[in-house]
């Protein structure tokens, strides 16, 4: 289960690691091969732009329960 305090890192271990990430950059969250990827929360990337951190780890527990 996806929570807002993981790392971004860590979330797209836990699935299918394509899918999760081309639903974080649907978000606009295209820093899944940035650096700070390694090192940044869903909450934190999401403050930084300006999205509800909520929604995002609704969208990939989804991707995740299937």
């Amino acid at each position: 289960m996806v929570t807002k305090d993981m790392l971004i890192a860590d979330v797209l271990k836990l699935g299918d690691q394509e899918e999760l990430a081309a639903t974080l950059m649907g978000f606009g969250m295209h820093c899944i091969g940035c650096m700070l990827a390694h090192g940044e929360t869903i909450e934190q990337a999401a403050e930084v732009h300006g999205l509800n951190p909520d929604e995002i780890v609704d969208a990939l527990n989804k991707i995740i329960a299937k």
